[in-house]
């Protein structure tokens, strides 16, 4: 486990509330939660060590917590900002068990550089993340989609994405992930559609037009 994906933090067995919660904050302290298969676990975090490393985490990024003598392995699903202040107000993370299989969104990268674009084409990702379910230790930070191949017209769609066997996609593998799109033929639609808004009405319309106005 790397040093950027480690935390120490205190036990916090009393002084909760919003109080007690800023009372915290003024020493330089972040609340948090651990909530897991067991009762949650109150906790607070050295503010400085947590902003340093608040790059390196990710929604599937995994974590060790270190409270004394115990460890928890988690993912940080939330954190609460003050973007007036510049500071941190209170983090939530949720704890993972080795061996238990475990569901979360991942982000979906692409990969590669298009037949399409090189003939014109523009790429168009229409998926971002997706959810997916494996063991803590499958867990990636992403999920590689190559769209080299992608010709004009063509799309790519979840099904299609090579994935490593321990990792399974929880969602319909016919949607679409990226696309390339012909920039002549849409802006030829485009244009049909502005010649026919600007078009004249017919003669007949006109005219009715004219006999209701009278």
């Amino acid at each position: 486990m790397s040093e950027n994906k480690s935390l120490k933090a205190e036990l916090r067995t009393e002084d909760f509330g919003s109080a007690g919660s800023r009372r915290l904050i003024r020493a330089k302290r972040i609340p948090a939660v651990i909530y897991g298969k067991n009762k949650p676990v109150h906790i607070s975090l050295d503010a400085r060590e947590f902003t340093n490393k608040l790059r390196h985490f990710s929604e599937t990024a995994l974590l060790t917590i270190h409270v004394g003598s115990k460890k928890y392995e988690c993912l940080m699903k939330d954190y609460q900002e003050d973007l007036m202040r510049s500071l941190i107000k209170h983090v939530d993370f949720f704890e993972v068990t080795r061996g238990h299989l475990l569901r979360t969104m991942v982000a979906i990268t692409l990969k590669g550089n298009p037949v399409g674009t090189r003939e014109g084409g523009v790429l168009d990702q229409v998926i971002h993340e997706v959810e997916i379910e494996c063991l803590p230790k499958d867990l990636p930070e992403a999920i590689e989609a190559d769209v080299s191949s992608l010709k004009i017209n063509q799309v790519l769609h979840l099904g299609e994405i090579s994935l490593p066997a321990n990792i399974k996609i929880l969602d319909n593998l016919s949607k679409t992930v990226a696309s390339v799109k012909g920039v002549k033929a849409e802006s030829a639609t485009v244009a049909a559609v502005e010649v026919e808004e600007a078009a004249p009405a017919p003669a007949a319309a006109v005219e009715k037009e004219v006999k209701a106005k009278k």
